[in-house]
């Protein structure tokens, strides 16, 4: 069996992001701002707040843990700090959700206004990529790793059950400096796999974080011939940079991005599971208590689960401060056991609940950590049914 299926139960693990004590939030919002702080004092206050959060993950019950990514402000200051070759438009609009946001455009000016952008610590703008990509995030990867080790050493929890995020190639900015967008990916790909190396080399797991190939199939400026293609670019680029880590070493995870909304503009996994099946990974993570997917899992039916790989549904979702029911919990992973085997079910959350390092996150912090102890009492009683 590979290092991520299940062997007696089923395994609990999340996304990664988890909200930010507000302490490590306002010495954040100075370190990014280019505003004087105490580096020590940070350095500090970022162990503590790792080691608390890695501790409530595993009283939560949870299987597999990670860091809360507390180093990371979001995706585009997270590139910003660890590549090369990028610049900021501030100016430049950000293209999100544009078929949601053309359905919906009141809700979301109040949406983006209020809520996802609304307490981020540093502003959300697009980074172009002018020059050649080069990775320098090797000092802060290091303290990141540092601080998950330590912080499960004093839980009491080995290397085996901590997991790494980092963002996939297609995550990383607009080009306006090679000459393809194959050019482009590839020249990620080969940087971003000097961070995934290095979090293999750790001995821990590494996910990579692609929200934006669901994206694809709802591009309104792609015909499905021009979807297709880039969604084969992704893949390709990912593999590239993944070339030479065990696909039992990495987790690879697809979301839709929003939090709270109408949702009637996403891709059908139908559309996107071919191309995550190609992704060199352990296991596949994707939105299935958001009640616009929840139905999915009909889908493997008739869809094949490659041999030796794990299928990670989200069973509890990062847009309702709703704590779902055990029972519930435990009836979402039964169905997917029933189709794919007990051995390959993980149970996850559909998303980070802090992909953002906001000051006010959509589901409240207590809310967080009551979701995960329901994950942990359905994994339980879907255990008992599947392991009689």
């Amino acid at each position: 069996m590979s290092r991520q299926q299940n062997t007696d139960r089923i395994q609990t693990t999340h996304i990664g992001s988890l909200p930010r004590p507000h302490d490590l939030l306002t010495m954040m919002q100075a370190k990014f701002a280019g505003q004087p702080f105490d580096h020590a004092a940070y350095d500090s206050t970022l162990a503590r707040a790792v080691a608390d959060c890695v501790r409530r993950q595993v009283d939560c019950g949870v299987d597999i843990v990670t860091d809360g990514e507390f180093s990371k402000p979001g995706f585009f200051s997270y590139i910003r700090e660890r590549l090369d070759g990028f610049e900021s438009r501030p100016q430049q609009k950000m293209r999100v959700f544009q078929k949601e946001v053309a359905a919906f455009p009141e809700y979301y000016a109040e949406y983006f206004k209020q809520a996802m952008m609304g307490g981020a610590i540093v502003p959300m703008v697009p980074v172009v990529c002018t020059k050649p990509v080069r990775y320098r995030g090797e000092k802060a990867l290091q303290t990141d790793i540092a601080n998950l080790k330590a912080a499960a050493r004093g839980a009491g929890i080995p290397d085996e059950r901590l997991f790494l995020p980092a963002t996939a190639p297609s995550g990383v900015g607009i080009n306006e400096f090679y000459r393809t967008e194959e050019e482009y990916f590839h020249a990620l790909a080969a940087e971003m796999a000097k961070e995934y190396r290095a979090i293999v080399a750790a001995g821990l797991m590494l996910q990579i974080d692609d929200p934006f190939l669901p994206d694809i199939f709802v591009e309104p400026d792609l015909d499905p011939g021009q979807m297709r293609r880039r969604a084969e670019i992704y893949v390709e680029a990912s593999n590239a940079a993944l070339k030479g880590i065990p696909a039992q070493m990495v987790r690879f995870h697809i979301c839709y991005g929003i939090n709270e909304g109408p949702r009637l503009h996403e891709a059908a996994l139908s559309d996107v599971i071919a191309f995550v099946f190609k992704v060199n990974a352990g296991s596949y993570s994707f939105e299935c208590a958001n009640p616009r997917h929840e139905h999915e899992y009909h889908l493997f039916e008739t869809v094949k689960l490659p041999e030796g790989k794990v299928l990670c549904p989200g069973v509890v979702t990062h847009a309702s401060n709703i704590v779902e029911h055990p029972e519930l919990i435990a009836e979402r992973i039964m169905r997917f056991a029933h189709l794919v085997g007990r051995e390959n079910v993980m149970a996850g959350a559909d998303c980070g609940f802090s992909s953002q390092a906001l000051f006010r996150t959509e589901v409240h912090p207590t809310v967080v950590w009551e979701k995960f102890k329901a994950l942990r009492e359905g994994a339980e009683i879907a255990t008992r049914r599947l392991w009689r």
